[in-house]
């Protein structure tokens, strides 16, 4: 029988304030999600155990990370094009580190793209997933950020879908604060809590799931990111857009989808974006997707701050 503690739900203080004032929002399987009555963060409370143990990343949601759609998708050409163009307009070059860098999907395309600019590191705790990285020659820290020197400081940090999973968000931008150097650039992008998706499908989207802890908004993600004062905004966007997921969500009725269906659409989607054939229907996207992240309606947030 597992110990209790092992298995308790642990309530939790809203990750952006502090607070322990909120009102239920939703509930979805075993997961309840909460708003903040001070400052409006979305956040899972109680806190499932596996992901405030972090198990889940070495058990299910490593054979998720490896499955081979998963794989073919992370290490696609069309996979981190926004992510590229994004790093590319804050920093062109210099040391980067890769924060939750999973199977290596960002770095190694980077690399691809541009090795010369950039000196690429990543960090993360999934032990399966790293391996995989380490296959492709990446270099890449096991374990916390705590435990990671940096010396020389970093150019630029990277959390790319990572701050949403974090029971702690606030630790980990403390550490970045202590890995870049003054004036260095930290990205992070999250699935958008005010994105379209979630206006119309509520809680039937597919990505309102118990390993996603934290549910921003750009007003929350900037809040998390500049309150300790070592950082200044210096940029706001909106990305990414999956019509087929909503029209999927739509017709489903709030289960969990599964993560071999996720990583099924996610392949199917890059698969399509490199068929030439569908040029045409890609520039009417393209102008979509534009135009929701104009007014913040995308499926990602993506925030940027300077080390002060």
């Amino acid at each position: 029988m597992p110990h209790p503690s092992a298995t308790a739900l642990t309530p939790r203080a809203c990750p952006v304030c502090d607070s322990t004032d909120s009102s239920p929002v939703l509930t979805k399987g075993a997961m309840t999600l909460t708003r903040c009555i001070g400052c409006r963060m979305v956040f899972q409370n109680p806190l499932l155990p596996e992901f405030r143990t972090g198990d889940y990343y070495e058990g299910d949601g490593a054979q998720f990370y490896l499955s081979p759609d998963k794989l073919r998708s992370d290490h696609a050409p069309v996979r981190y094009e926004r992510e590229v163009r994004l790093l590319r307009r804050y920093c062109a070059g210099g040391r980067i580190l890769d924060v939750g860098c999973g199977t290596g999907g960002f770095l190694h395309q980077l690399r691809q793209r541009y090795g010369a600019a950039y000196t690429p590191v990543g960090n993360d705790i999934a032990g399966a997933a790293v391996d995989h990285a380490e296959s492709l020659g990446l270099q890449i820290h096991r374990g916390s950020l705590a435990e990671l020197a940096a010396e020389p400081p970093f150019d630029v940090l990277t959390f790319w879908a990572v701050m949403e999973h974090l029971p702690n968000p606030q630790a980990f931008v403390q550490e970045a604060s202590r890995l870049l150097r003054p004036g260095g650039i930290f990205l992070a992008l999250t699935p958008n809590y005010r994105s379209l998706a979630v206006r119309l499908l509520g809680g039937r989207y597919r990505y309102i799931l118990p390993q996603h802890v934290n549910y921003f908004t750009r007003e929350t993600l900037e809040a998390v990111l500049t309150r300790s004062g070592h950082f200044r905004t210096v940029g706001i966007h909106s990305t990414h857009f999956n019509p087929l997921v909503i029209a999927r969500d739509f017709r489903g009725h709030g289960a969990l989808v599964p993560d071999t269906q996720r990583a099924q659409l996610l392949a199917r989607t890059n698969a399509w974006k490199q068929d030439a054939r569908l040029k045409p229907l890609r520039w009417i996207y393209s102008l979509l997707e534009r135009a929701l992240g104009r007014f913040q309606l995308a499926d990602n947030v993506v925030v940027a701050v300077q080390r002060i």
